[in-house]
Formats: C-alpha cells, sequence, structure tokens
C-alpha cells in the first residue's frame, strides 16, 4: 500500500497538465522533476526504506515508464536530493534524462545502492529553495518544472516555509508533497510530527502548491 501510494504521487505528477512557460535553449524533455526526500533525524529507518524503495519501485514501474515516454520528447529529467536541516542538502543522483525502461532501471539501481546523506532538523522551506536552484541549473529545458517532496513532520528551521514555496510558485514551479504519517504513540516529538490539524493538513497549506498561471478560468458564455 505505501508503495502504492508513492507510485500514484508519481504517476499523477507526469499526467497533470503542463505550465505554460517558455524554455532556455537547451536539451528538450518534457518535465524537469525534482524528488526531495527528508531525511531529518525524525525520519526512521523503515521511513528512510520507505522513501528510497518507494521511488526505485515507482520510477521502474510500467505504468510509470509510459507516462515517461507519452509527452512530444518521449522522456523527462529527474534529480534525486535528499535534505534535512537548513543548510544540510545532498544530490544524491544528478540530473538523468528518463526515456525508456532501461534509463528508469539505470537510475534505480543508482538511487538503490546509494548511503543515507545524513540525519539534521527539518528545514522544508531550505529543500525547496535548494530544489529551486537544481532546477535552475539542469542541462535540461522543459516547460513543466516540478519538485516533489516527500517529509514526515513540519518546518522547524531556516526561513518561513510559505516564503519558500510562494517564491517556487512564482517562478511557475509546481510542489506536489508525499506526507509520510507517524502514528501518536511512536512519535518521539508528536508537536512536529503530529501537528495540530494533522501533518496532510499542515502540507496542504503552508507546502503543496500551483502556479496561478496553471488554474483553467472557464469565461463567461
Amino acid at each position: 500500500m505505501k508503495r502504492a501510494i508513492a507510485l500514484l504521487v508519481l504517476v499523477s505528477t507526469f499526467f497533470a497538465p503542463p505550465v505554460s512557460m517558455g524554455a532556455a535553449a537547451a536539451e528538450p524533455v518534457d518535465m524537469l522533476l525534482v524528488l526531495a526526500a527528508d531525511v531529518s533525524r525524525s525520519v526512521t529507518e523503515p521511513k528512510f526504506r520507505l522513501q528510497r524503495e518507494g521511488a526505485v519501485a515507482a520510477i521502474t514501474h510500467p505504468e510509470v515508464v509510459r507516462a515517461i515516454t507519452s509527452g512530444p520528447n518521449r522522456r523527462i529529467a529527474i534529480c534525486f536530493l535528499e535534505w534535512a536541516s537548513a543548510g544540510m542538502q545532498n544530490v544524491v543522483i544528478d540530473w538523468m534524462a528518463i526515456g525508456s525502461g532501461d534509463d528508469a532501471r539505470r537510475f534505480a539501481d543508482r538511487l538503490a545502492e546509494a548511503p543515507r546523506s545524513f540525519a539534521g532538523s527539518t528545514s522544508i522551506s531550505d529543500a525547496i529553495d535548494f530544489s529551486v536552484r537544481q532546477l535552475e541549473r539542469a542541462p535540461f529545458a522543459a516547460e513543466r518544472r516540478v519538485i516533489d517532496i516527500s517529509g514526515d513532520g513540519n518546518n522547524v528551521s531556516g526561513r518561513p516555509v510559505t516564503g519558500a514555496r510562494d517564491d517556487a510558485l512564482a517562478k511557475n514551479i509546481v510542489i506536489n508533497a508525499l506526507v509520510i504519517l507517524t502514528p501518536l504513540a511512536e512519535s518521539f516529538r508528536p508537536d512536529h510530527t503530529n501537528p495540530p490539524g494533522g501533518l496532510e493538513k499542515y502540507f496542504q497549506d503552508n507546502v503543496i502548491g500551483e502556479p496561478r498561471e496553471t488554474t483553467l478560468v472557464q469565461p463567461p458564455l
């Protein structure tokens, strides 16, 4: 079930409508995707494996490969990074074009073998800012730029997360999220992993978003 949820997030990302914007003169792909995984202290080994194994299973799934290769350029580019405290981010796999099942398997094999980067506090805002910088230095060009961020707690370090989110949206970047829930009885810091209203609502209100340009308004008849 957990892997199915991760797969659903990726498939919905690939099938989502494109953002209208000008692309730079670089090697074209249909989407630039940053996968940003939380490796803060509250991310236990099972949560870490959930993120890693979920990404490996999703990226190699036939439905996802079909979605990746269904666009005009028949490929996307992915960058996988891990994050924790403010200033603690690491690119685990740098930009890689995925245009076939073989490409997806090569990406997945590299990801499965990579060690965990570190542990620390939780700065979703720095993770978003760092992800934006990776998008801006990508050696590929795409009209659609997406950050998929996974996390198990609220923002506790760095600048306000809504500021980072809004700055990313202003650059026509879509932010999706995979929220990792922690049973209250298993949390050593409930105010972090189980904030008022629940972590899903926290991400809904403060982290995820689409640029206003992607909203379709039906004109009056």
